[in-house]
């Protein structure tokens, strides 16, 4: 079913199935299951409390908690501009957010530390009803996306439509909340169809949440995906798997079809609210795509989305980049792909300057490659992404893998883990460039 909002979503099934069950959580070492009628109540309750505050802009330090998910909700159904933040934001970069983006107030599970951080709150905003999501780039390269209620029910409703869930469903949600996959694929999806979702109990239960919530459906990223393979942590009862968020190993796939679980690649942006296709055939990358979106190929290959729905309002405060991307209602993906005969989409590499990997975490590549620069003085090099990790495209031979890998060492111990160079690729031709000596990586031979 197709709803206007959340409120509209969730006043729908606490009227017409109030007793089944919405959100199973963990509180004080038990499960809880709360029912749609006790949801629909208590955001309702929030909701109030928040609109009595006087407050518009409330930024929400995201740690998937019941107390985050309703607070994340009340906000949105108050109408006020709600912010969604990575709770491990450096502190300086956490204070740039704030004055960027208006907020007036915080939300954390920790109260001490909406207190230290009370002296950057700003005077709010004039009109609110936005919910800004920043793009998972290099700190402060990171933008906010302007998405909306009725945009991000649509993208549910999208996913929903080509990959039901039905009531006796349970989703297990472990992503990030402050990233709009791990908001829509889930949280919304399973909400919107009427299922239960359960809310993972973070980082150290990875191992154990399958087996403590019984999903029959969960949504991952590659990465996770590959460590709950690798412990042998998915419960027998379930049987969808929606991977999204960035380029996923053919062997984790092959992993899941091996113990009989469907698997569903999903494409899509910030920028659309989530979701533009979903993989719903015996081929994980040939995609369908979602009813309220369609999809064109520009004459380099680039990816040309129309989803008057879903698509974003714009870059919050950032007129020009919204302009670089957005006219007409036509979003320049950056990203490169082309569509089949039977008009199923493939995604085949990126043509902007961010790297995705296999997490979802994203690199801002100008600013890590002009990082390598500095330790590879006249080098031809670039960074592109290789089944879910960067690597070191350079020119030359491959003797000098050893010492190009001491060379970059000290870069590489100021990054994280998984943003360091895995391994580095020789090739004996020059690297393909543009008339302006932009490096051409959607040409680039991995």
């Amino acid at each position: 079913m197709r709803f206007q909002g959340l409120y509209h979503m969730l006043s729908f099934y606490a009227s017409e199935s109030g007793n089944r069950t919405a959100l199973i959580y963990e509180a004080v070492g038990e499960k809880v299951r709360l029912s749609y009628f006790e949801l629909f109540d208590l955001v309702q309750r929030r909701a109030n409390d928040l609109r009595a505050s006087g407050k518009t802009s409330l930024g929400i330090l995201c740690d998937g908690s019941f107390e985050c998910v309703l607070t994340i909700m009340a906000s949105i159904v108050s109408g006020m501009q709600t912010v969604l933040l990575d709770e491990n934001t450096p502190d300086a970069l956490l204070k740039g957010y704030i004055a960027y983006t208006d907020i007036d107030c915080l939300w954390s599970s920790d109260e001490e530390f909406t207190g230290e951080f009370s002296p950057y709150l700003t005077g709010g905003v004039k009109s609110g009803g936005r919910v800004l999501f920043f793009t998972s780039g290099t700190t402060s390269r990171s933008k906010a996306v302007v998405l909306t209620d009725e945009s991000l029910m649509s993208s549910a409703y999208n996913g929903g439509s080509l990959l039901p869930l039905s009531e006796g469903d349970v989703l297990l949600c472990q992503l990030p909340l402050n990233h709009v996959f791990g908001f829509v694929c889930g949280l919304l999806w399973g909400l919107s169809c009427g299922a239960a979702v359960a809310l993972g109990r973070g980082a150290r239960h990875y191992i154990d949440d399958c087996a403590f919530f019984a999903p029959t459906a969960i949504s991952v990223v590659p990465l996770l995906l590959g460590f709950l393979l690798k412990y042998n942590a998915l419960n027998e009862g379930l049987r969808l798997v929606l991977i999204g968020a960035g380029d996923c190993p053919p062997r984790l796939i092959t992993a899941c079809a091996s113990i009989g679980l469907r698997v569903s690649f999903g494409y899509g942006l910030t920028e659309t609210s989530s979701g533009v296709a979903l993989s719903l055939g015996a081929d994980p990358y040939a995609m369908t795509v979602c009813p309220d979106d369609e999809v064109m190929i520009a004459e380099d290959g680039e990816i040309l989305i129309s989803a008057p729905t879903c698509v974003m309002e714009g870059y919050y405060k950032m007129q020009d980049a919204t302009r670089d991307v957005l006219s007409g209602g036509l979003l320049r993906t950056g990203d490169l792909g082309f569509i089949d005969g039977e008009g199923l989409l493939h995604v085949t590499g990126r043509k902007k300057e961010i790297l995705v990997l296999s997490d979802g975490t994203k690199i801002f590549l100008p600013e890590y490659e002009g990082e390598l620069g500095a330790v590879l003085p006249g080098r031809d090099f670039a960074v592109a992404e290789k089944d879910g990790a960067p690597y070191l495209v350079i020119a030359g031979e491959s003797s000098e893998r050893a010492a190009i890998l001491e060379a970059v060492r000290p870069v590489m111990a100021l990054r994280p883990r998984g943003q360091q160079i895995k391994d580095v690729i020789f090739t004996p031709h020059p690297l393909p460039r543009t008339a302006t000596g932009k490096i051409k990586r959607w040409e680039l031979q991995l």
